[in-house]
């Protein structure tokens, strides 16, 4: 049977509290379960809300303030930009497909490097990361670059594909006031 997420109890003096080890921790600590791929759930304690996805955006916003960022400025307003959008789904399962074949990539390397060396040293594995990614950066940057291009093409091609789908679909609706495309089949014919 698999183990039941972690429960983590956000309380109303902005205390985490976690129910497993009974004691308070902090969002450093909600962090490291992260990184443990441990999983979790924060809830609030005074409505059961689950608010999971509120600390991680706490998580990532002091990550982003606290060193290199990760996002651009640009990046972020594109984001925003897609609050409300139609296309709005499709971007965050576009979004979470590409970082699951990036992080894919990146364990193959991963793995690739420990049947090369034997090792299993996190700190050899993150320099190694490292050195292959002074090395090959420029390659990484050029595949990249056409993944997102193609990446890009294609959400281009869903988009026109998704407005001839509605243009078809209500097109085929009769509006008062509008001729239906079989109304504008017979007067073609007409003329």
């Amino acid at each position: 049977m698999p183990e039941q997420p972690r429960l983590i109890k956000k309380y109303p003096n902005r205390r985490l509290y976690d129910t497993r080890t009974s004691a308070y921790i902090t969002l450093s600590d909600v962090k490291d379960l992260v990184l443990a791929r441990e999983t979790f759930n924060v809830l609030d304690a005074k409505t059961s809300e689950d608010i999971t996805r509120s600390i991680l955006l706490q998580i990532i916003l002091e990550e982003e303030a606290a060193g290199i960022p990760l996002f651009t400025t640009d990046l972020l307003a594109q984001m925003i930009r897609f609050y409300g959008h139609a296309m709005q789904g499709m971007l965050g399962k576009y979004l979470e497909t590409n970082i699951k074949s990036f992080v894919d990539f990146q364990k193959k390397l991963q793995e690739q490097s420990q049947q090369l060396y034997g090792e299993s040293n996190s700190q050899m594995q993150n320099d190694m990361w490292s050195q292959f990614m002074n090395f090959q950066g420029p390659a990484m940057q050029t595949m990249m670059a056409t993944y997102m291009e193609q990446s890009r093409k294609m959400l281009h091609q869903m988009q026109d594909q998704l407005k001839n789908q509605t243009r078809t679909l209500f097109t085929s609706i009769p509006l008062p006031g509008f001729p239906s495309e079989a109304g504008k089949q017979a007067s073609d014919v007409e003329k």
